[in-house]
């Protein structure tokens, strides 16, 4: 999400990108599974592409994390800030979504109230694990980042992966056989997503495995930030696509292997091997939007899905009132498909709308610090 990390200024447009797919996936993936009734669902094969395409938002999000996190550390690293300066100021943005995510959830309960349990208010949402994640990230890169930037920035890429695959073969054992049930159940929820069930939930987001998301892309990120990408940039967007579809291949050849290391496997929900796909899918995606960006028509004019990429913190905590909550602008659960998606498209509309006010409004209050120095001093020294 765009709010996350401040990045640099000269904006890559091929994450915005990213970030609005992600966004206009999430706003059809929620719509249908809000409004469509059950019968809906079961007669209309729309529902199944909705799921389908439900499964990429969070781990686009979260892996675009990473990918501006490498960027901004870069540019930091490259002005010669200390390591530890460039760990507090990313840590402290972590801690700052992280913040955001309780406040969501506190948003959401008071407006669900009375019918929201109060156990909703201590629920893993993405936004908790994004900050978390952020955090850790911060001081993987502080560990990683002694020496000169080149050094730095290979020693860090070569961590990212390390610490992705860590998290991806942590997973089962943390899920099942080795569980941590000694912890107070909001504790174990940011490990497993156990919540109050009793059993690990996989539409929760623990940092087991997701945090992995955020790890792949800091090393894509880093990558990307090579003397060789830098050089050759088609060349490093086309390897990371390759590398995506060799991990696919790769997830379907080890889950078709006989050979187990777990003592329960279970391929879609706390697999390595299904981390791995999903992985290679998202490089997959990095390498055709970049090629859309490039050669394509992304850029050419007005694109709506690049101007929701740039605020989708924003819209993501906006459209779920409207969709999920109290202020939602259907009947839950009531709706044939072609109700829930009108519906859909006033959704976008929508969100698109709100998403130009904000950044119309951040360049008028640019333009009015420039005319008045002293009001833009002033603010500075708040």
């Amino acid at each position: 999400m765009t709010d996350q990390i401040q990045t640099p200024a000269k904006r890559l447009a091929y994450i915005d990108w990213m970030r609005g797919l992600a966004c206009v996936l999430m706003f059809q993936t929620h719509c249908y599974d809000s409004w469509m009734s059950p019968e809906a669902k079961k007669s209309s094969s729309l529902i199944a592409w909705s799921r389908l395409g439900g499964t990429l938002p969070a781990p686009l999000f979260i892996f675009l994390a990473g990918v501006s996190f490498a960027l901004v550390t870069e540019k930091l690293r490259e002005k010669g800030i200390a390591r530890i300066a460039i760990a507090k100021q990313t840590i402290l943005r972590g801690a700052e979504i992280f913040g955001m995510g309780l406040l969501f959830r506190v948003q959401e309960f008071a407006l669900g109230y009375p019918w929201s349990p109060w156990t909703d208010l201590l629920r893993v949402d993405v936004l908790n694990i994004l900050g978390l994640s952020m955090m850790l990230m911060g001081g993987l890169c502080w560990a990683t980042g002694e020496g000169g930037v080149a050094a730095a920035r290979m020693r860090t890429l070569a961590a990212g992966i390390f610490a992705a695959i860590v998290v991806a073969m942590a997973t089962p054992p943390l899920w099942t056989t080795h569980r941590p049930k000694f912890l107070p159940w909001p504790i174990e929820s940011y490990i497993n997503g156990v919540h109050t069930f009793g059993q690990p939930q996989p539409w929760l987001f623990p940092l087991f495995p997701w945090s992995a998301f955020a790890f792949a892309g800091l090393a894509a990120g880093f990558f990307l930030l090579s003397d060789f990408a830098r050089r050759r940039e088609a060349p490093a967007f086309a390897a990371l696509g390759g590398a995506g579809a060799a991990g696919c291949y790769l997830s379907v050849l080890f889950d078709s292997s006989q050979a187990r290391l777990y003592a329960v496997y279970d391929y879609w929900h706390s697999g390595p091997n299904f981390l791995l796909m999903r992985c290679g899918i998202l490089l997959i995606i990095l390498f055709l939007v970049y090629a859309w960006c490039r050669w394509g028509l992304a850029q050419k004019g007005f694109s709506p899905i690049i101007q929701l990429g740039n605020t989708s913190l924003l819209v993501y905590w906006v459209h779920i009132e409207f969709v999920y909550g109290r202020f939602s602008i259907l009947p839950k659960g009531q709706c044939s498909a072609l109700k829930a998606t009108a519906g859909l498209i006033v959704i976008f509309l929508a969100m698109l709308g709100l998403s130009l006010a904000r950044t119309n409004w951040k360049k008028w209050r640019v333009r009015a610090l420039q005319k008045n120095p002293a009001g833009a001093a002033a603010n500075a020294g708040s």
